[in-house]
């Protein structure tokens, strides 16, 4: 059985609350982003982590190595004082980021093209038809 586990880390970046979803699963890490807006109350992400986790759209998966090791309660609790202080995101987690944002970016280029080809062909065929009507109309 293979273990997946997951964080969040919210911090203030200028001027909204962001959250960063990682998800590590058969080794490779995954990452979303997600803006809060005002500085959201605990009970405001875990409801919204409960209602909307499914529909995050997490970046593809980047390779990364997992510590398998026990867990001492004293070095987790100062590994989580370590992580709240520590505003940053990890390398790993801005590499899936900007994978995610380059891969949108792509997809919107290639829709924006298709509509502006579009475009162009129907002001071509309202064209001809207009000529086609003034021909006609002699």
């Amino acid at each position: 059985m293979d273990k997946v586990s997951g964080r969040l880390t919210v911090f203030f970046e200028e001027p909204f609350w962001i959250g960063i979803f990682e998800r590590i699963s058969e080794g490779k890490l995954s990452v979303c982003k997600v803006t809060f807006g005002a500085e959201p109350k605990d009970y405001e992400i875990y409801d919204f982590v409960l209602k909307n986790y499914y529909r995050l759209r997490f970046s593809p998966a980047v390779a990364t190595d997992v510590k398998e090791t026990g867990r001492n309660p004293k070095r987790v609790q100062r590994e989580v004082r370590k992580q709240v202080q520590n505003t940053g995101i990890g390398t790993k987690s801005q590499q899936a980021l900007k994978l995610q944002q380059e891969q949108l970016k792509t997809e919107r280029k290639t829709m924006s093209r298709a509509q502006r080809e579009a475009e162009r062909q129907r002001q071509f065929e309202l064209k001809q038809q207009k000529r086609k009507e003034k021909r006609r109309g002699r």
